[in-house]
């Protein structure tokens, strides 16, 4: 292990490997110390797409404002020519004040992560709609698949949805032990005035 000394005066620990590709990042300087970005790394010189964090702060927490911040913002909002991208982060039965809800209760957690998409597509003019694709995280898909797809099929169904998005389910372990399924989805709109 090498000890090195972050931005913020604090010593952590690092591995070997992880010396070695923070030096070939450029983060590392010779000393074993953090460096400034480098200009490749940096803001480019070209001009960049404008990109928005999305927020629905009314039922859904920043991850940031998380007990042990997570370094991810609930979706960006960006525009490609006459359309608008909306790219939600991983989403799941988390309220305002970053609590898991419905503990234990899978149908209840589904629930609630499409209230909380459906908010954050709501404050961006967006709706179901225009979501295109779906990604869908269960914590153990032979015990829920079922009822994923009872729920899923039923609220689509609500919403009237057609064409249905694209869409995979994948078994995998969640960012909380508590939570048992997570959506990331994507979606496009026309820019007002552009369509």
């Amino acid at each position: 292990m090498t000890v090195v000394t972050t931005d913020t005066n604090v010593i952590r620990q690092l591995s070997c490997g992880e010396v070695e590709e923070l030096t070939a990042l450029g983060m590392l300087d010779e000393g074993g110390s953090f460096a400034d970005a480098p200009d490749l790394l940096a803001t480019p010189s070209r001009p960049s797409i404008a990109k928005r964090a999305m927020h629905a702060s009314g039922v859904l927490n920043e991850a940031y404002d998380y007990a042990t911040p997570a370094s991810f913002t609930r979706g960006i909002r960006f525009d490609l020519g006459d359309k608008t991208m909306l790219m939600i982060s991983g989403t799941a039965s988390v309220d305002e004040a970053g609590h898991s809800r419905h503990l234990g209760d899978f149908r209840a957690q589904l629930w609630r992560t499409y209230r909380n998409i459906t908010n954050l597509l709501a404050g961006e003019g967006a709706n179901w709609h225009d979501i295109v694709r779906t990604t869908c995280y269960l914590r153990d898909i032979e015990r829920d698949y079922r009822d994923f797809n009872e729920v899923r099929t039923r609220f689509f169904q609500w919403l009237a949805l057609d064409p249905l998005p694209a869409s995979t389910a994948i078994q995998a372990r969640i960012c909380r032990e508590d939570l048992l399924v997570e959506i990331e989805a994507i979606a496009v709109i026309a820019r007002p005035g552009r369509a």
